[in-house]
């Protein structure tokens, strides 16, 4: 993968200490819990997936991930952003 990343998992089922399932991420890596989340358009237009994606968000930060997230402009357009923002999260999973 570019900038020396490992391979992350695709579809990457999240659960939490109990073995409750808490999202199914569009790409992470498990070992260092951290995750990619693309947010297309309905995660803007939709109260009720914006509500689900809050939801979702605190239970992955309440179980010690680190989630970066992209849309499709960031994509096309800021691809060292997003490489950036995943160098930091790296970081900041291994000194936890």
């Amino acid at each position: 993968m570019r900038a020396g990343f490992p391979a992350p998992q695709t579809q990457l089922v999240v659960r939490n200490r109990f073995g409750d399932f808490v999202a199914r991420l569009d790409m992470g890596w498990a070992d260092h819990k951290v995750g990619i989340e693309f947010d297309g358009a309905q995660h803007w237009t939709s109260a009720q997936q914006r509500t689900r994606d809050i939801d979702r968000s605190t239970e992955l930060v309440d179980e010690g991930w680190r989630i970066v997230r992209v849309s499709s402009d960031m994509v096309r357009h800021r691809s060292g952003t997003i490489l950036a923002r995943v160098a930091e999260a790296f970081v900041a999973a291994r000194a936890a």
